[in-house]
């Protein structure tokens, strides 16, 4: 069997990995008449495959497991999800353990059939939208094209900026009964996949990294940065700002986006975050308007402008049609280009090829009979019980729930009846496709290789030299061993792919040589969007604080009275009041304060819980998974599972309270520590402070009033972290005016309302203006006035009601920022600061 060394002189290490390999592939068999990646069809094993078993069977079963482990612990630490459609919730990306492997020759052959065919579908959108000689001749029929709603109107003639219509193109690929590849669908509209191939590079790549190395895998970051490279010479000035146009977080596939604008250095936009001027497309960001150059889209082309496409589209961008009429914007893709996915033009492509190139076509599709022509229909009839029916032009057939292929011979007598009068009377909706059983690969099961069907996508870049082949992909698995499609939805599995070469290959990055680059210390235009979400993250995270020290104080008397602060009947009724107000808890919990704890940590109906709070956080980092670290999005991620895993009793509630202060102090300290200081720090930073001088201010107006005693005020110390610096100035108990100046006026206590607005002056003063007339803009204006007012005010004259009016005016300082900088209200496109030229 495969992976046994040969020769007499084999030595005792050889042994064990030699009876592993034999208990791995026991029972490993191809499927009936379907082609294998480790069985070829002689029965022997693949030479490639050999050669990684055995380098993989000298591993220790141990040292595989912890492998596996660290792989699927990188998974879950990263975040790397998806979404299946219909899901609400996302899902860890389930990631394959074994790679699928490709010989060098073997990938000769496929991405010379890619690439042919990339170049193929570039001169038919050519012609589709420019001069219609194809339909003028009758090498298409006029319905096979018009038939799409991809087949967009509002673009024909319109000469695509950049000179191409196809930027990107994919292909869905599997083995055919012969043994050779062959194309099961294009993937022309908006191609996804490529940034889990790279995901599940880097994940694979760091668990094996030596078996990596020595099977001499082709590098895949030549190919982005190719793909990177012809995007910046597709625009009209020497250093473009480009970006990766999303739906936004809700997406199924979002992760994949941000990864593609973080690996690639793209700016990652939603279409509320683009607005045109004049005959450009430009993104509202906190200093203005930004002229974008380059679109790389990831929304589908009916949805990318409400006025001239789709009205009821919220993703694109009004007016982008015009611009593109204008020459003012490269898109890639043209929008337009989906219409090569249908599957009514299929069967003509063959005869296209021979026109425009001038020969065949190197890698064959499956064979498809479009029903809008007579004699496919009359084919596809007759053929009825044994071929698979699809819709001509999108995904589900007409009439039929579902969105895969349907099987007459799976239907009953009336529902068969009922397809073959569809597709009599209106055939050009329907299309034909031979039945078709994938090819399998290997996959790691229990301890043992089983074969499973998998569906591989390759990706063809254009550059000025031609058509460049990631090599490797986007490959999946289906969990059923007879699964005629593969999708992510459908309990699925993704693999790395590794085209491994007979010789050493040579390392490559993104990272270009430092004497080709222009040094800049600035790293690029802040959206308003992201600024928003930033700004929202940190007012979340300093609100889940908040209720947490609350929490805590609460609830350390009812697990040792000796720690903490002596607190009183009346201190722990104010601490329920504030969490019943903030949201936190329900009124009826308040005679209770170890329910009243419980429920303000992991209620899953009350807001202003801490569970709540850092879902929230959550929520709204997701939409910054470009800016933010993976160390960063780790420390969110396990606070969220931390308190949505039920505690039991009162010292869980405590230890999950405790234990989440911690991770919050972490997350705080990776942001000022690691955050590039240009590239919004300072909206979570002003979205930290500002919430964090709001309820220091709320804590003194509680805890702090008139007849405080010195249970309120030390509990009061407690809640701001003082009471240390407390100690070290004072020699005697909590007294009402030290307290009061400590926790408010106190210019050099960083916990202290004093502290917060000064930061926030110095945060709002370095922003951008955005008016021209000189004067100074509101935020600065209320930054200014409240620390002057907090510079000058003594602490003998913090009541009750100045204290009401300084949260009040703490409030409209936040409200104010988000109002000039954030992309909603008039202020949203800002044409007064418009920087047509930056």
């Amino acid at each position: 069997m495969t992976g046994q060394a040969s020769g007499s002189n084999q030595d005792s290490k050889v042994r064990p990995g030699q009876r592993r390999m034999a208990q791995w592939t026991r029972d490993y068999a191809r499927l009936p008449g379907i082609p294998d990646e480790y069985i070829a069809q002689d029965g022997a094993p693949r030479a490639v495959w050999a050669r990684f078993f055995d380098a993989f069977a000298a591993l220790a079963p141990a040292d595989i497991e912890r492998r596996f482990a660290s792989a699927d612990r990188h998974l879950r630490e990263a975040g790397v999800t998806y979404r299946a459609p219909g899901d609400t919730a996302d899902r860890i990306w389930p990631l394959s353990h074994l790679p699928l492997l490709i010989d060098a020759a073997d990938w000769r052959q496929l991405s010379a059939g890619i690439a042919q065919r990339a170049q193929l579908l570039e001169m038919l959108l050519r012609d589709l939208y420019g001069e219609g000689r194809l339909v003028a001749d009758g090498a298409i029929p006029a319905a096979a094209i018009a038939g799409s709603s991809e087949y967009l109107r509002a673009v024909c003639g319109v000469k695509p900026p950049g000179g191409r219509y196809l930027h990107l193109y994919a292909a869905d690929v599997g083995r055919g009964p012969d043994g050779r590849w062959w194309v099961l669908g294009d993937r022309t509209q908006a191609p996804s996949g490529a940034g889990y191939a790279l995901e599940n590079r880097l994940v694979l790549s760091r668990a094996f990294s030596n078996l990596y190395k020595s099977m001499n895998v082709e590098r895949v970051a030549p190919f982005f940065e190719a793909f990177r490279d012809s995007l910046r010479a597709s625009a009209d000035r020497d250093e473009p700002r480009i970006g990766l146009l999303t739906p936004g977080a809700f997406s199924e596939t979002f992760f994949e986006h941000a990864t593609l604008a973080r690996y690639l250095g793209f700016l990652l936009v939603e279409g509320d975050d683009l607005a045109v001027s004049g005959d450009r497309i430009h993104i509202r960001t906190v200093a203005g308007l930004k002229r974008l150059d380059v679109l790389l889209r990831r929304v589908d082309s009916n949805m990318l402008d409400p006025l001239e496409l789709d009205a009821s589209s919220y993703l694109g961008v009004p007016g982008l049609v015009e611009v593109l009429r204008k020459n003012g914007v490269v898109v890639a893709n043209m929008p337009g280009s989906g219409v090569l996915e249908a599957r009514a033009l299929l069967g003509f492509l063959p005869s296209l090829s021979r026109r425009f190139l001038g020969e065949d076509l190197k890698m064959p599709h499956i064979a498809t009979w479009w029903c809008g022509q007579k004699s496919a229909r009359e084919e596809v009839l007759s053929r009825l019980d044994r071929i698979a029916i699809e819709g001509a032009y999108g995904r589900g057939v007409p009439g039929f729930p579902g969105h895969g292929p349907v099987l007459a011979s799976e239907l009953s007598a009336a529902e068969r009846e009922r397809l073959r009068a569809a597709i009599t009377d209106r055939g050009i909706d329907y299309a034909g496709q031979e039945l078709v059983r994938l090819s399998t690969t290997p996959v790691w099961e229990n301890g043992r290789i089983t074969p499973r069907p998998f569906v591989l996508r390759v990706f063809a870049a254009a550059t000025p030299t031609g058509w460049t082949i990631l090599p490797g992909g986007f490959c999946r698995i289906a969990e059923q061993p007879d699964a005629r499609a593969v999708s992510m939805g459908d309990g699925a599995r993704s693999a790395d792919v590794w085209v491994v070469s007979d010789q050493a290959v040579s390392t490559s990055t993104l990272l270009p040589a430092g004497d080709t680059v222009r040094i800049r210390r600035i790293a690029g235009v802040v959206p308003s969007r992201a600024a928003d979400n930033l700004f929202w993250l940190g007012r979340y995270l300093e609100r889940a604080e908040a209720t947490l020290r609350l929490i805590r104080a609460l609830g350390t008397p009812l697990r040792d009275s000796v720690k903490g602060p002596s607190t009183g009947l009346h201190s722990v009724e104010r601490m329920q009041r504030l969490l019943v107000t903030w949201g936190a808890a329900t009124q009826t919990a308040r005679a209770q304060p170890a329910k009243v704890a419980a429920e303000a940590l992991q209620s899953e109906e009350k807001f202003g819980s801490a569970l709540s709070l850092v879902r929230s956080a959550q929520r709204t980092a997701t939409s910054l998974r470009e800016r933010l670290s993976p160390d960063a999005w780790q420390v969110i991620t396990e606070m969220v599972e931390r308190l949505d895993h039920e505690v039991e009793d009162d010292d869980g509630v405590l230890s999950a309270a405790e234990l989440t202060l911690q991770e919050l102090a972490s997350f705080a300290g990776l942001a000022q520590e690691n955050m590039n200081r240009a590239a919004g720090w300072r909206f979570l930073e002003m979205g930290r402070r500002a919430e964090r001088a709001i309820n220091t201010a709320r804590f003194t107006r509680q805890f702090a009033y008139e007849e405080a005693g010195d249970e309120d005020l030390d509990l009061l110390l407690t809640l701001v972290d003082c009471q240390i610096t407390y100690r070290s100035r004072y020699l005697v108990g909590p007294l009402l005016a030290p307290v009061r100046d400590l926790a408010v006026l106190d210019p050099y206590n960083p916990r202290s309302v004093a502290f917060q607005v000064a930061a926030l002056n110095e945060h709002v003063a370095a922003l951008p203006s955005l008016k021209e007339h000189g004067l100074i803009e509101r935020p600065q204006r209320l930054a200014v006035a409240l620390q002057a007012m907090l510079t000058t005010a003594e602490a003998a004259a913090l009541d009750a009601k100045t204290l009401f009016a300084l949260a009040q005016d703490l409030l409209n300082l936040a409200d104010a920022i988000g109002l000039h900088y954030f992309p909603h209200g008039p202020n949203a496109s800002r044409p007064e600061k418009l920087t047509g030229l930056a």
